[in-house]
């Protein structure tokens, strides 16, 4: 009896141990399945891509949206900012970035913008370098590191274009020139380690002189500006004043010229008309003298006034008087 009994408690204790085997097999395979779902779903934001990752092998990317990869870590996605412009700053760094290697530590912002002009002066310089990653495949695998690596290549490109002009050239004229330069040899090695990268603008902020001489640099400089602020001025006063000038000196010589054609034009006309008058006068000497005589009286007397002309054989003069008018 005793032996039953025994029996009867151990095969109460094994159903018990069944059951809650059962609810443990059961909890086990649910928080499977939700990890599974969990781990199956994720979401790729709009500016990102996602780089798939099988077992670590590379197998696609995928745009933004919802997707689905296969659980329990056997893929992975890393994502990707494919769609926002990067940064990176040399000599100086803005606080709270998100891309790690937009700048360095404080300690080397000295180291790299303090450079060796062509004429064997110095310089600090401080830029920036504006990317994009446009072939996140190439970005993750192809380059250990492409932040710090294209931090290596930016700072050692300045550096040689830096190094092949002149102190003026870095500081003032040649700023423009020095950025274009620079894009395109970054560019070229960019492509060349096949980092995945596209060079978006290379801009140069702070460029000056190193401390010691900066007083009597920037002295210099105002007073090259002084001077091109005065030819500047020399410059507009000679405009203003030697375009007026000529223009009176062309109008009196258009003056001149029109004086001079007109009176041209009389005299020529006076002797043409004097040869008219001669060879009239050749041909009837009596009857054109005494026409130009009338002509010159009657253009003469008018002018004359109130006058009475006599010859010497007037013998009588009152009765042709008018004495009621009164003479002028």
């Amino acid at each position: 009896q005793a032996m039953s009994e025994f029996k009867d408690i151990i095969e109460a204790n094994f159903r018990e141990y069944r059951k809650q085997f059962q609810s443990a097999g059961l909890i086990i395979v649910a928080s499977l399945i939700l990890i599974g779902l969990f781990t199956a779903v994720y979401t790729v934001q709009a500016e990102m891509q996602g780089v798939v990752l099988r077992f670590g092998k590379f197998i696609t990317t995928v745009e933004p949206g919802l997707r689905f990869k296969f659980p329990f870590g056997i893929d992975r996605v890393q994502m990707v900012p494919v769609r926002r412009q990067l940064k990176q700053e040399f000599g100086f760094g803005t606080q709270g970035a998100s891309n790690n290697s937009q700048y360095s530590s404080p300690r080397e912002w000295e180291h790299e913008k303090n450079m060796v002009t062509g004429d064997l002066n110095a310089a600090s310089v401080e830029w920036i370098v504006q990317y994009r990653i446009n072939d996140p495949r190439q970005f993750l695998f192809n380059v250990r590191e492409p932040g710090n690596t294209l931090r290596a290549v930016s700072e050692s490109v300045m550096r040689e274009v830096v190094g092949d002009r002149t102190v003026d050239e870095v500081i003032t004229i040649g700023r423009q020139e020095i950025e274009v330069v620079v894009l395109q040899r970054l560019q070229e090695l960019v492509n060349k380690y096949e980092m995945g990268l596209s060079i978006d603008q290379v801009q140069l902020k702070d460029v000056n002189p190193p401390q010691p001489v900066r007083a009597s640099f920037n002295e210099v400089n105002q007073a090259q500006q002084e001077r091109v602020k005065l030819v500047n001025q020399a410059n507009q006063e000679y405009n203003k004043v030697v375009p007026r000038a000529r223009g009176e000196a062309d109008q009196k010589i258009s003056a001149a010229e029109g004086y001079a054609l007109k009176r041209i034009n009389e005299a020529q006309g006076d002797a043409t008309r004097f040869k008219a008058l001669f060879s009239e006068y050749e041909k009837a000497p009596e009857v054109t003298r005494r026409r130009m005589h009338l002509e010159t009286m009657m253009s003469v007397l008018p002018k004359m006034g109130r006058k009475i002309i006599m010859d010497e054989d007037a013998q009588q003069v009152l009765p042709l008087l008018q004495l009621s008018e009164p003479t002028k």
